[in-house]
């Protein structure tokens, strides 16, 4: 009775860390959370003020296509951040999150029987979202001698959508600007669409890493934006597809089917969101503050960091996971995001400044 393909599925890997979590809180133990990616940062007031003024004394069912100011702001801050000139009314739809619109896409795109292929280690949805519709997964093992970045020779005519993260969860990898130009010749060539997940492009802390978007042909690029991590707004659930208008426009024929676009009071916020910065520069150095709490201890154990130039994530060689969950502090072992994981653990940084100084001085203690 159950889809054969959800029997199969192992649990998802957040779902043991949160039944840790409970675990150690049950048992009095004081917890400091650096495992799921689930941001801790307050939402600015100007934004929660802005929803709370946007709520109607009636809420209808929201348009699949998105407000036209919501896509007008999209596209203005793509214009502003990146350079790139985006049609609001063709080539954006607002999504619900990025996750549910990550996962739909191999479906809208008709991936059944062909290969969907993403780098790891991974977030977990490319290769569910894939199964589901009825692809092969080919997994494209990201390597630190590569600069965790895949090898693109491993792609063929087999191939129907490839995924890329960058700033890459969960090693904080960057990609450069021309190795989008290199993957785009290479989907020309193999006639494949391009799933770009740029959820943490905002979270840097030198130079603002480039989008997809920014390839010199654009094409067949799909990138997806949210403001879950950029402006601390994980339970709004808002942010938005740009691609070419031909896949644009199937999103927007597929969306109304599975219900899933932002409420209107949610999009109206997420406006005020997309047209301020302020509130990001503060988000990043509250990021900053914590990565700086936190390296020296890492360090001062001979544990090596590595990648981790962008996102919320540290990508650490050395700690044993187990031994800090005795400590009450949680991380994330690298395998849970795939093979090339092993040996790493993740830091997210979504405790409070204070706990990231706790956590340090644990560490520094450790035997």
């Amino acid at each position: 009775m159950i889809n054969p393909v959800l029997a199969e599925l192992a649990v998802y890997p957040f779902t043991r860390l949160e039944e840790e979590r409970q675990r150690l809180l049950a048992a009095g133990v004081d917890v400091i959370d650096f495992g799921k990616g689930d941001p801790n940062e307050p939402t600015d007031p100007m934004i929660r003020r802005a929803l709370v003024d946007a709520l109607p004394e009636r809420a209808p069912y929201p348009l699949a296509q998105g407000l036209p100011e919501l896509r007008e702001a999209a596209a203005a801050w793509l214009g502003r951040r990146f350079g790139v000139t985006v049609d609001p009314e063709r080539e954006i739809v607002p999504t619900y999150g990025s996750k549910e619109a990550i996962f739909s896409l191999a479906q809208v795109l008709g991936t059944e029987r062909r290969v969907v292929a993403f780098g790891e280690p991974a977030y977990p949805v490319y290769e569910r979202g894939a199964l589901f519709a009825g692809a092969e997964v080919r997994t494209l093992p990201l390597r630190r001698e590569n600069g965790f970045l895949p090898d693109l020779d491993e792609l063929d005519d087999d191939v129907a959508l490839v995924w890329v993260n960058y700033p890459h969860n969960p090693t904080g990898a960057l990609a450069p600007r021309d190795f989008y130009d290199e993957l785009a010749e290479a989907a020309k060539r193999h006639d494949f669409v391009i799933g770009s997940d740029e959820a943490y492009t905002e979270l840097w802390f030198d130079e603002p890493p480039p989008s997809a978007l920014q390839a010199a042909d654009r094409s067949r690029i799909v990138a997806f934006q949210t403001l879950s991590k950029r402006s601390s707004m994980t339970g709004y659930r808002s942010g938005f597809v740009a691609g070419p208008p031909e896949i644009v426009a199937a999103l927007k024929a597929y969306r109304p089917t599975v219900g899933t676009a932002p409420q209107e009071f949610v999009q109206l916020a997420s406006v005020v969101a997309w047209n301020d910065e302020r509130h990001v520069e503060e988000t990043r150095a509250r990021y900053c503050a914590k990565r700086d709490a936190l390296i020296p201890a890492i360090e001062s154990r001979g544990w090596e960091i590595v990648a981790s130039e962008a996102t919320m994530y540290l990508w650490v060689i050395g700690p044993d996971p187990d031994a800090l969950l005795e400590r009450g502090v949680i991380v994330s072992p690298g395998e849970m995001f795939g093979p090339s994981g092993e040996g790493y653990v993740r830091f997210a940084l979504v405790p409070t400044l204070e706990e990231c100084e706790r956590a340090a001085e644990i560490l520094r203690e450790l035997a």
